[in-house]
């Protein structure tokens, strides 16, 4: 059984269900339990609730993770060894509770953190705005079971605060949280004490320039992440994060800080997706047909009701989700189904261009 300092692991976020885990075999006497707070190509960077540690995970854990289709991500609670030359390596992953992760232009998952409590869904209001790409952001939480907080940053630069935030809540689920803050003043601490206190996890999701880096700086009352401007053309930011990272509270909480995230794809199934357009499913009991597609079937009770842009960022998210999951195969069949019907289609304007 491996001995350690329960309540000091536990202000960095450690709970009964990771201790438990521990009981399924014996370690050798030198393994400790960390926290995984930054993670680079060659090593990782842990915790012990006191103090950092630079480690290294071992190949035969690294293989067995691709094995699951998954990698170390800032979060995870794993095990290490001391041995030759003291060096200290990652030998076990404990199973996270939740992993939040998503699909890359390639549709490659891309692990981003794991073990959160809340996502705080960072949006600029300047011209980081976008009802959409917030749409898209509250997917990738809710699709990893993380109770998520929408965060509207930048309030002191907003020109119409009232109507901008009046048009997020109608876009996102009743229970969740709007805030709209000022980044840079203290009173946002006590804004967001509800989702602070000693041994939670959160993770700042967003736009580069949308805020977090500034967000997280306030919050831990520090300057470890640097900040940047945005480009005046369009509000984005340079990438002033380049990493993820895990920071503590003055309060105990964790914060982790993470790049700003340009495509923005679920790493999840349709029903999964669906379920976090609350409103879409809820509708869609009202359909005539219980396989409606909101698209253009009679009786739909959909698309009267939602915002036409809405809609189709749904219809979007699913048919993104759908590519992901195809085989080569499947995938190779649908390009041919639409280059036929592409070369069908020209056919039939260059006939209509002869008969004219």
């Amino acid at each position: 059984m491996i001995h350690f300092d329960f309540a000091r692991l536990a202000s960095i976020g450690l709970t009964q269900t990771f201790v438990q885990q521990l009981y399924t075999q014996t370690y050798p006497d030198n393994t400790q339990l960390y926290r995984v707070v930054d993670v680079q190509r060659e090593h990782l960077m842990l915790h012990d609730g006191c103090d950092s540690h630079f480690a290294r995970p071992h190949p035969s854990l690294i293989r067995s993770l691709l094995d699951e289709f998954t990698v170390l991500a800032v979060g995870d609670w794993v095990l290490a060894e001391r041995r030759d030359h003291q060096e200290l390596w990652v030998t076990r992953r404990l199973d996270p509770i939740n992993h939040l992760s998503r699909r890359n232009a390639d549709g490659i998952s891309q692990a981003v953190a794991s073990n959160i409590d809340t996502a705080l869904i960072v949006m600029g209001l300047d011209l980081d705005y976008n009802l959409r790409r917030l749409e898209r952001f509250l997917a990738i939480a809710i699709t990893a079971r993380i109770n998520p907080v929408v965060v509207l940053t930048k309030a002191d630069l907003a020109t119409n605060l009232a109507s901008q935030v009046e048009a997020v809540r109608q876009r996102v689920p009743p229970h969740i949280e709007v805030l709209a803050i000022n980044g840079l003043s203290t009173t946002t601490r006590q804004q967001l004490v509800p989702w602070l206190t000693p041994g939670q996890t959160l993770v700042l999701i967003g736009s580069s320039g949308a805020g977090k880096s500034t967000l997280t700086n306030t919050l831990t009352e520090s300057n470890q992440q640097n900040t940047g401007s945005v480009r005046e053309d369009d509000g984005r930011g340079r990438h002033t994060t380049t990493s993820r990272s895990l920071h503590r509270c003055p309060g105990g909480a964790c914060i982790i800080d993470t790049p700003g995230i340009r495509t923005l794809r679920p790493d999840a199934d349709e029903a999964t997706v669906g379920a976090s357009f609350e409103d879409i499913t809820s509708l869609a009991e009202q359909c005539r047909f219980k396989d409606c597609k909101h698209l253009e079937e009679p009786g739909c009770a959909v698309r009267d009701a939602i915002p036409p842009d809405r809609l189709r960022n749904y219809h979007k998210l699913l048919r993104e989700v759908r590519r992901d999951q195809m085989t080569a195969l499947e995938y190779k069949e649908q390009v041919a189904k639409w280059k036929a019907r592409s070369r069908a289609s020209r056919a039939t304007i260059r006939a209509k261009g002869r008969i004219v």
